[in-house]
């Protein structure tokens, strides 16, 4: 039976397993359209799985693309027509093959139609006789396909999810990737930045090495410098003595080569000694000390570098191995007073300085002698209590007529270490001039920033407490060190409010530092002077210089002017939004004042108006200050 079920099938699904189990079949036929015997339906079968339906169920359900097959009686004579809507386009003729398989199906509703008929045994159906060629009888057979999985209403409900997760996943990796690509556009800006960066600075350097810092930045900023007058500047003029006859004599190269070596030394201790140097001309090397930067220590700095130039000659004269070198002796002249310093060219830009002095100092480098070191008497005066110098007399000067001259032979023994070298005492001298340098920067440097808002801690108010530091210092007889690091603390402890009203300390330490190293004070002097302004406001200390800093910064609550200070001082913190209750704020600065008394003899002794009374003041004060609020 298989055999004759199968024959001739061409299979063209390329589907699923079939049928479901527990579907319902249906067979809509004649009312005795299945049952044994004359032409009708014997059986249906699954195409694939060979397995059969349940006539007595309702309409089966298929599964997309299964097929199917229809079983007729097998009987004599018996003829067949099949025809269903959909695989088939008309009925089919009339043969006597008893099958009838459908593979493939589509989804949808489907009714399979059969007609038969008996080639002559006459036999009367529904009142027709079968014979001639008539139709003894029919039937039909429904079914249903159902639709893949993806076409079901899940699916179709899944689709549009999916299909806004996709959307979102593309644009999230289409993110990624435009991040991505950000991220190697800023690495590679980055990248360029830094190299453009580190050019930049190359150049700064370069230019910084040929210019002063302030006319370098001035010239990027603006594309020139201005000249500028300074009245107290000390010049250094030095050459070597013979040059002209050395230069004959030795190989080039080995006289550049010493040359430089010569020239190299001397730009260390220009910098050393915070000289700016001018330029070079052959053997002539000049420098200017109190340019850019003006200061009251440079004729001291300037001798003290000529005269570690005059040590360093004489090192390379007495070595062995440098046997050119004892043809050298170089000659120096210095004087000090008013010069034109400022920027020439346009293509290769010089800096330069111009005036009498520089024609004083050229001259007194001319007029000197071999291995000594020859300053004018205005230079004199303002190095005599440091250094030994040797009076020559009036000396005639091409153009200048007679001036006076001396040789500096050394450091006085009181400021000199054994080796020759300056000791503590003369560092100490030094630096009791560089507080006044110190001192006019941050005056100079508040006045332009300070903010109108600052009614009490106002440029005047720190002079005052400048003042009363050096007073007190000086009358409590504090050590030369001591005195120095009070006073430069009283000189920083309020720069900060020019700064940074919130953290005035912080903002004061940062200027301090800046500032110290460039007036010459070493990393020592700092840590002093940072530990007095953080510990100023503290009502008991240790040490005799904190308690001069905290009488000096608390002057102002012993004198006649209390109240007037007070007011300041309100309106101010009033200004910066620190008072938030007037009648709490008035309580602590009370409460404050009468905690911090006067720790000194001197300041309890200057003190004008008794603490009892400043507090009375005070409360009549806050009163009729509160009223009015």
């Amino acid at each position: 039976m298989t055999g004759i079920l199968f024959r001739g099938c061409v299979v063209l699904s390329l589907i699923l397993p079939g049928v479901v189990r527990g579907q319902s079949v249906n067979a809509v036929t004649e009312p005795d359209s299945i049952f044994p015997g004359r032409g009708k339906i014997t059986e249906i079968i699954l195409y694939r799985s060979g397995e059969k339906f349940d006539a007595a169920e309702e309409k089966p359900v298929l599964v997309y693309h299964e097929g199917i097959v229809f079983n007729m009686e097998k009987e004599a004579g018996a003829e067949y027509s099949f025809y269903m809507k959909g695989p088939d386009d008309d009925w089919t003729a009339w043969n006597e093959r008893n099958y009838k398989e459908y593979t493939n199906l589509d989804r949808g509703e489907y009714t399979f139609r059969y007609r038969y008929r008996y080639g002559g045994d006459g036999m009367e159906v529904k009142g027709e006789t079968a014979g001639g060629g008539g139709t003894a009888g029919e039937g039909s057979f429904s079914f249903r396909v159902k639709a893949p999985w993806y076409f079901s209403p899940l699916a179709l409900i899944i689709y549009p999810l999916l299909l806004v997760i996709a959307g979102m996943m593309l644009r999230i990796r289409t993110h990624r990737l435009f991040m991505e690509r950000q991220k190697r556009l800023e690495e590679l800006i980055a990248e360029r930045t830094e190299e453009l960066q580190h050019e930049k600075e190359k150049s700064d350097n370069l230019l910084a090495n040929m210019l002063p810092k302030g006319t370098a930045e001035e010239i990027m900023s603006k594309g020139k410098a201005a000249k500028t007058k300074y009245n107290f500047v000390t010049v250094l003029f030095s050459d070597i003595q013979g040059f002209t006859r050395i230069a004959e004599e030795m190989n080039p190269e080995v006289l550049i080569d010493e040359l430089d070596r010569f020239f190299f030394h001397f730009d260390s201790l220009a910098e050393k000694y915070r000289i700016e140097k001018i330029k070079t001309i052959g053997d002539a090397y000049m420098c200017a000390g109190g340019i850019p930067e003006r200061n009251r220590t440079n004729p001291v700095e300037v001798v003290m570098a000529a005269l570690e130039m005059q040590k360093y000659m004489q090192f390379m004269k007495d070595d062995p191995a440098k046997t050119a070198a004892r043809f050298w002796d170089i000659r120096i002249g210095i004087h000090t007073g008013t010069v034109i310093a400022g920027v020439v060219g346009h293509k290769k830009i010089t800096y330069d300085i111009w005036g009498d002095t520089v024609n004083t100092a050229s001259r007194m480098e001319s007029s000197g002698e071999p291995g000594k070191i020859n300053i004018s008497g205005t230079t004199y005066e303002f190095v005599k209590e440091y250094f030994i110098c040797d009076y020559r007399g009036r000396m005639p000067v091409k153009y200048k007529g007679d001036l006076d001259m001396y040789f500096v032979k050394g450091i006085r023994p009181e400021f000199r270490e054994p080796d020759g070298s300056p000791n503590r005492k003369f560092f100490t001298k030094i630096e009791m001039i560089r507080i006044l340098d110190a001192e006019e920067h941050v005056f100079t440097k508040y006045s332009e920033i300070a903010s109108p808002d600052l009614f009490f801690h106002s440029v005047d108010y720190i002079r005052s407490v400048c003042l009363q530091a050096d007073l007190l210092a000086r009358a409590e007889k504090l050590e030369d060190q001591d005195y120095i690091h009070v006073r430069l603390a009283s000189v920083f402890i309020f720069f900060g409010y020019a700064f940074d009203y919130n953290d005035p300390p912080a903002a004061a330490r940062k200027r301090a530092g800046e500032i110290l190293s460039v007036y010459g004070f070493g990393p020592q002097t700092l840590d002093a002077v940072t530990a007095l302004m953080d510990s100023a406001y503290l009502p008991f200390q240790e040490n005799a210089a904190a308690k001069v800093l905290h009488d000096a910064v608390y002057d102002f609550t012993g004198r006649i002017d209390f109240v007037t200070m007070v007011d300041r001082l309100y309106r101010e913190e009033v200004a910066y939004g620190k008072v938030n209750d007037p009648k709490t704020w008035f309580r602590n600065i009370a409460a404050r004042i009468e905690e911090n008394q006067f720790l000194t003899e001197t300041a309890r002794k200057l003190r004008s108006v008794t603490l009892q009374e400043q507090l009375n003041a005070l409360q009549s004060f806050a009163g009729e200050k509160l009223n009015n609020i």
